[in-house]
Formats: C-alpha cells, structure tokens, sequence
C-alpha cells in the first residue's frame, strides 16, 4: 500500500514538473513530444487507452480533433486510434472552428515506464503505463486535471 502511493504521489510530482517545464504550442497546449522508446504494439495500446479516455471527457467521436503529430510512432497510433473512435482528425490545417478541440500529447521515459499525457484547453489526462512485449498496461490509475476557463494551459 505504501509503494502506490508512494508511486501516486511520484506520479503526480512528475506531471506538475512536466506540465510546467513545457513550451506552449500554436494554440496555446504543449508541444507535441514523444522522448520514450515504444514499440508499435506499445504505442498502439496506449493510443488506444488514453483516446479511450479522451472519449469520456470530450464525448462521442462527432468532434474534430486538431493536433500536431511528432512523426513518432506515438504520434501515428494516437491518429489512428483517434480515427478508430470516429473521431475527424485535423493535423496540418489552420482552422478557427469553434467545435475543433485542439489536443497536444507528450511521451515521457520515468522509472522504467513511460508518462502519457493528452492536453487540450479544457483538461489533461496524464497516465503511466508498463511497456511490454505485446503491448502496455496502465500501471497508475488516470490523472484528469480540468483547467478553470478555456484558453488557460
């Protein structure tokens, strides 16, 4: 019990570091980046968790999404995750659509496991997850942290 939340509370240490050392995109979320190795079965289950996630706090996939892929393996899963949700997706067009909900995502390498985050204007979603051979496992429970007003970051 003590190690979870030792755990918990090194997660959440790790998340605020994160999010605060981060630059700011074009439309005011993070940069994309993906620093950890996955493989594509890894990157694939994760994508598929976290847009999963995403689904519960944005709604049904009738939203556009805009984001900025890295180029990563990461980047590529999460797209066709966000697509296998039915979800439209927007990567290189500039848009002022109020309903496009703009998304930004970091990979990061922490204690033998990596820290995910998907970050819009409205909330982030930040979980860890165990790299395996036939894919990932979440090994945290999931971070929601609803921002105060849109435009805030």
């Amino acid at each position: 019990m003590l190690s979870v939340l030792r755990r918990l509370i090194a997660t959440s240490i790790i998340a605020g570091l994160l999010s605060a050392c981060q630059t700011l995109g074009p439309v005011g979320l993070i940069q994309s980046t993906v620093t950890a190795q996955l493989s594509p079965e890894a990157a694939d289950s994760i994508a598929g968790d976290m847009v999963g996630r995403l689904a519960e706090q944005a709604g049904p996939g009738t939203t556009t999404i805009r984001f900025t892929p890295d180029g990563s393996v990461f980047g590529h899963a999460l797209q066709a995750s966000l697509h296998s949700w039915g979800y439209a997706v927007v990567t290189d067009q500039k848009t002022d659509d109020a309903n496009i909900l703009a998304l930004a995502y970091t990979v990061d390498e922490f204690e033998g496991a990596v820290l995910v985050r998907l970050s819009t204007l409205h909330f982030d979603l930040t979980r860890m997850y165990k790299p395996g051979a036939e894919g990932a496992v979440p090994v945290s429970p999931l971070s929601i942290r609803q921002h105060g007003s849109a435009g805030t970051a």
